[in-house]
């Protein structure tokens, strides 16, 4: 199944049909039913709301780290809190001169 899933997401920018499309949502909603807890998932729904493409980027993140294995465990809120304050973590600059 993990093969068939990659080989889904990676053709996205390669012109897809709307049916292959629809398959891949299909698997992806499935597979984090599978890795998220139930408040996980109400929460990457709520993030979907205020902001699509880090909720896109959240579940892509969480889909490869299930893919590579490092997931033991279903992934509660907590730990959805932290990663996405790892992936909203913005970065200082300074410029020295």
């Amino acid at each position: 199944m993990q093969n068939k899933i990659t080989g889904i997401f990676m053709d996205y920018s390669q012109g897809i049909t709307p049916e292959q499309y629809a398959q891949a949502e299909q698997v992806k909603k499935a597979l984090l039913r599978q890795i998220l807890t139930k408040e996980a998932l109400e929460r990457i729904g709520r993030v979907r709301m205020a902001n699509p493409n880090l909720a896109a980027q959240l579940e892509l993140y969480l889909i490869q780290l299930y893919q590579a294995g490092q997931l033991k465990e279903a992934v509660t809120d907590e730990k959805l809190k932290q990663i996405l304050d790892l992936l909203t973590k913005k970065r200082e600059w300074r410029i020295r001169r």
